[in-house]
Parts: structure tokens; sequence; C-alpha cells
């Protein structure tokens, strides 16, 4: 069976593509530079020509998923309304519905993250970024000193916790993020 050939750009999708669903079918243990090589029908270099090592892959996809769901949280805010309510509502939906769109592979992956110095600093950042982000989004529904630190840290808290049950179907998506809008809307007022 002949290869098709892929722009370099087209390739990159295609292997995270196939890196994403690898981990949905195996786990994050099995995903490997040359396992995704076997999988995508490539040759080791085509792997190793866009990924350097298996931290790089898994900080690779853990920035696409980071762009979803910055590109969801995007969405949602276009079409919510200007307030505290629809501001929390936007964040909520975004995060519990990117949640849910990944899956469980995300879990295996966010831990193999926290397995190295080097991937644990990528997620560091993009967590703060995405909390920068919400706090200028709820900023002007809160008192002057804006949201603190620790309680969009809460809010965070309770947006995995309730994405992973949601994920795990002891509360429902819709529970989720009607708590996760509450506990925004909460936090918010009271800072």
């Amino acid at each position: 069976m002949a290869r098709t050939r892929l722009s370099r750009s087209d390739r990159y999708d295609q292997l995270v593509e196939v890196s994403w669903a690898l981990v949905r079918a195996e786990g994050a243990d099995a995903l490997t530079l040359g396992r995704l090589a076997e999988r995508a029908g490539v040759a080791k270099p085509v792997v190793y020509s866009h990924f350097a090592s298996r931290n790089a892959l898994l900080a690779a996809l853990f920035r696409e998923f980071d762009d979803r769901q910055s590109a969801m949280l995007a969405e949602y805010l276009a079409a919510a309304e200007e307030s505290l309510d629809g501001r929390a509502a936007a964040i909520a939906n975004s995060y519990v519905g990117c949640a849910l769109a990944q899956g469980r592979e995300l879990t295996g992956v966010l831990a193999a993250l926290e397995g190295s110095r080097e991937l644990e600093q990528v997620k560091r950042a993009a967590d703060q970024a995405y909390s920068q982000r919400c706090r200028d989004i709820l900023a002007p529904f809160a008192s002057s000193a804006g949201v603190s630190v620790p309680s969009i840290t809460a809010v965070f808290g309770a947006a995995e916790a309730l994405s992973h049950a949601a994920a795990a179907g002891t509360l429902t998506p819709d529970q989720a993020r009607e708590e996760l809008a509450a506990v925004i809307v909460a936090t918010v007022g009271r800072s």
C-alpha cells in the first residue's frame, strides 16, 4: 500500500490526531514515537522530524488541547451576554465542554505531563495564561481589586473536579456546567 504524501502541516495534524486516538485506545503509557509511527503508517524519522522526543509529543498534545480550549472559550464569549452570569456561563460551558470533548485521554496526558519538570512547566504556563484570561474576563464584575489568584485557583479546582465527575458519569454535563457557573458567580461576587 502506497503512503500518502502530506504537507508538513497536514502530517503534523495527522500525527496529533493519531496520537490522541492511540491514547484513547491504549492509554498514555502506550504513546511512544515508534508506536505513533506504526499507527500513523509512516517511518520513524517522519515522526522524529515533528517531535524530538516523547516529552515534545506530550507537550504538543497539551498545547493542542489548550488551543482548542481557548478557541471554545472565545466562541462561548462571543455568544454570551455582557453580564457576570453570561461570562460565568461562557467559562463553565467552554471548560466542561472541552474536557468532555477530549475525554479520558486528557487525564493520561496530564498525568504524563506532571511526570517531567519540563512538561510540568508547559502545563503551568498554559494554566497561568488561561487563568489570567479568565480573571480579565471577570474583572469588570469584581471589586476594584479584581479576582484574586487564590479565588481563580479555587474556581479551576472546582472546574477540574466537576469536569471529571461529568466525564465519569457521576454528574450530567449540564449539572457540571451549572455548578461551575454558580461557583464562578459566587467567587466573583465575594471578591
